[in-house]
C-alpha cells in the first residue's frame, strides 16, 4: 500500500488494455514502480476513460515501436498535460519514458519528454525514483538537474542541439559544465530476467505466463536492434532463475510463453524442455518465440508439440545465402530445410519464417531466391503449413546499418514476393512499406522532426499524412518549437533522412548517447557486412 504523501505516478501504454497488458516490458516497469511504498501508481491505456491525471507527479510511457511515439501526444492532451516540455510548469508532472525506441534514438521525441531512461529498468528505475525523492519539494528545474546526474538518465532540455550554416547537425551538448557530456545506456546483469506480473483472459495472449529466457542475441545481425542495443547476451540459470519463474506462473495458469530473441540459444534450454516434459505438466501448454534454425531438432519439436505448440518461428532474413552472409545471418539453406523436416517429424504443423527486402546490396535475384526457397521447402516437406512474414529493411540507430537508407524499390519487391508465393499456398504477411518509411523517419531524425510529430498526432499511421506535414514543416508553415533553449530550425530534406546512405563522417543525432558498442566498432561491422565478412564484438 502507498504510504501517506507518496508520489502520484501514472504509467501509460500507447495502445489498448488488451495489447498493453500483454507487453512483458510494460508489466515489469509497472510492477517495479507499484512495489514501492513511496509511489502511488496508476495504469493508463488508450481505450480507458479514466479521469484526467494532470495532478499526478509523474507520467511515464514505454516505447517498443517507433509508431508508438506520436501516441504519447494524444495521451498527454487527454490528461491535460502540455505536450511540449518547455511549456510545463512546477504544477505539471514530470513526463518520463524508456524502452528500446527511446534508448536507441530519443531525439525526435526529446522536446516532449522531461526525462528519458536509457537501458534496462531493473536498476535504472529505482535510481530514478530515489533521486527524485531527494528533491521532490524543489522547483522543476532543480529536480531535472538532479536527475540529469544519475547514470543512464537523459534530460533533453539540458542538452542543446547545434546546427551549422548548411543545416546539418553539428553536436548536442550540455548547457551547463557540470552535466555529463555523454550518457551511457544502463545494463542489468543480474541472474534473473523478467516474467509476467499480470495474467488475465483479457490480454491479446489470454492467460499466458510469460518468462524471459534470454536477453539480447549473440548473433549480431547487422540490422538488428534487439541484438546490438541490448548486448551483452544474458541467460538466467535454470535452477535459480527459469524454473522458479515458471513455477510461480503455473500456480495461476497452465499456459506458458517462453520469450527471447532466440530462446533455444539458452545453454540449458533442452534441460528446461525436459523438465517441462514431466507428467505433472501434461496439462500445460507451452509456446516459444523465435528460435534459431540450427538449434531445431526432432526432439525439440516433439517436446514442444507434446506441450501444445503448433508451429516454430524462425527468422531467415532472406532466401539468398549471399544476403544472409551480408547481414551476418549464420544460416545455410540446408539448416533451414533440416529445421522444417525436424518440425514436421516432431509433430508440429507449421513453420513461420521472417524475412526482409531492401537490405543493403540486395538485388532482384536475391528476392527471387527467397521465393524459390519457400516453394522448395513446401514441396520437400509437404503437409507443413508455411507462413512468411516480410518487412522492408529499416535502419536502426546503434546498429551497423544505421548509415544505410530505406530503398524505394523495396515496395515493388514486397509485391513480387506476393505474386509468386500467394498462388502457391504460402501465407505471405507483408508489413506495410509505408509503415517502414515512417519508422525510418522516426529512427534517423533529430529534434527538428518534433513539429511534424505534433502535426500528425491522431493520424500517425498514414504515410501521406506524414509527407504532407513534413512538406509544411520544410516550408515553414508549422508552428515553431524550442528545445534545449534553442529555436529548432527547419528539418532537412525527406530524401536525406529516409532514403540516403549517410557518409561515415556524419554527426548522428544519437552520438552523445552511448550504446553497448562504439561508433568505431559499428563502422567496422558495416564494412565487414558489405564485404561479406563476419564481425567481432570487441570494441
Amino acid at each position: 500500500m502507498p504510504e501517506t504523501g507518496a508520489l502520484r505516478a501514472v504509467m501509460a501504454f500507447p495502445s489498448t488494455y488488451t495489447v498493453g497488458i500483454t507487453s512483458l516490458g510494460y508489466q515489469i516497469v509497472w510492477a517495479t514502480l507499484a512495489m514501492r511504498s513511496d509511489l502511488d501508481v496508476r495504469r493508463l491505456f488508450t481505450d480507458q476513460s479514466d479521469p484526467p491525471h494532470r495532478q499526478c507527479d509523474l507520467f511515464g510511457l514505454s516505447l517498443s515501436w517507433e509508431l508508438d511515439g506520436p501516441v504519447l501526444l494524444d495521451l498527454l492532451e487527454q490528461q491535460r498535460i502540455p505536450i511540449w516540455s518547455e511549456q510545463r510548469s512546477d504544477q505539471d508532472p514530470i513526463v518520463f519514458g524508456g524502452g528500446p525506441v527511446l534508448t536507441a534514438n530519443p531525439e525526435p521525441l526529446a522536446p516532449f519528454f522531461d526525462v528519458i531512461l536509457l537501458g534496462d529498468g531493473e536498476e535504472l528505475l529505482p535510481s530514478f525514483i530515489d533521486a527524485l525523492q531527494e528533491v521532490r519539494s524543489e522547483s522543476r528545474s532543480v529536480r531535472l538537474r538532479r536527475l540529469a546526474k544519475v547514470p543512464g538518465i537523459y534530460v533533453p532540455s539540458l542538452y542543446a542541439p547545434r546546427y551549422g550554416s548548411d543545416g546539418n547537425l553539428r553536436s548536442i551538448e550540455p548547457i551547463e559544465t557540470d552535466l555529463p557530456a555523454t550518457i551511457s545506456k544502463q545494463t542489468w546483469r543480474g541472474n534473473s530476467l523478467s516474467h509476467s506480473t499480470v495474467i488475465t483472459p483479457e490480454s491479446a495472449w489470454p492467460d499466458i505466463h510469460m518468462v524471459e529466457v534470454v536477453r539480447s542475441c549473440p548473433e549480431l545481425c547487422r540490422f538488428c536492434l534487439a541484438s546490438y542495443l541490448t548486448l551483452p547476451f544474458r541467460t538466467p540459470s535454470l535452477d535459480d532463475g527459469l524454473i522458479p519463474a515458471v513455477e510461480k506462473g503455473l500456480s495461476a495458469t497452465r499456459r506458458l510463453g517462453l520469450l527471447g530473441a532466440s530462446v533455444t540459444q539458452h545453454p540449458q534450454f533442452a534441460d528446461l524442455l525436459s523438465w517441462l516434459g514431466k507428467d505433472r505438466f501434461d496439462d500445460v501448454r507451452v509456446s516459444v518465440s523465435s528460435v534459431r534454425a540450427a538449434t531445431v531438432t526432432t526432439e525439440l519439436a516433439s517436446g514442444l508439440a507434446r506441450r501444445g505448440s503448433k508451429s516454430l518461428t524462425i527468422a531467415i532474413e532472406s532466401g539468398s545465402e549471399r544476403m544472409r552472409q551480408v547481414v551476418n545471418k549464420k544460416l545455410s539453406n540446408e539448416e533451414i530445410s533440416a529445421a522444417a523436416r525436424h518440425a514436421k517429424d516432431g509433430g508440429l504443423r507449421g513453420l513461420k519464417l521472417y524475412g526482409m527486402v531492401g537490405l543493403p546490396s540486395e538485388e532482384e535475384e536475391d528476392v527471387e531466391t527467397t521465393a524459390d526457397l519457400l516453394l522448395q521447402l513446401k514441396k520437400a516437406t509437404s503437409g507443413l503449413r508455411y507462413t512468411l512474414g516480410v518487412s522492408t529493411f529499416v535502419p536502426k540507430a546503434q546498429t551497423p546499418f544505421q548509415w544505410q537508407g530505406v530503398r524505394p524499390e523495396a515496395d515493388k519487391r514486397l509485391k513480387r514476393l506476393a505474386k509468386r508465393l500467394k498462388p502457391k499456398g504460402i501465407d505471405l504477411r507483408p508489413e506495410s512499406y509505408g509503415w517502414s518509411v515512417i519508422q525510418a523517419l522516426l529512427s534517423r531524425s533529430d529534434r527538428r522532426l518534433a513539429p511534424v510529430i505534433a502535426a500528425v498526432r491522431g493520424s500517425q499511421e498514414s504515410l501521406g499524412g506524414w509527407k504532407k506535414a513534413y512538406r509544411s514543416s520544410r516550408a515553414g508553415e508549422l508552428p515553431g518549437a524550442r528545445s534545449g533553449g534553442v529555436d529548432l530550425p527547419l528539418p532537412p530534406p525527406w530524401e536525406q533522412v529516409v532514403h540516403e546512405n549517410w557518409p561515415e563522417t556524419v554527426v548522428l543525432p544519437w552520438d552523445h548517447l552511448h550504446g553497448p558498442l562504439g561508433r568505431k566498432t559499428l563502422l567496422k561491422h558495416q564494412g565487414q557486412a558489405l564485404a561479406g565478412a563476419a564481425p567481432t564484438v570487441q570494441d
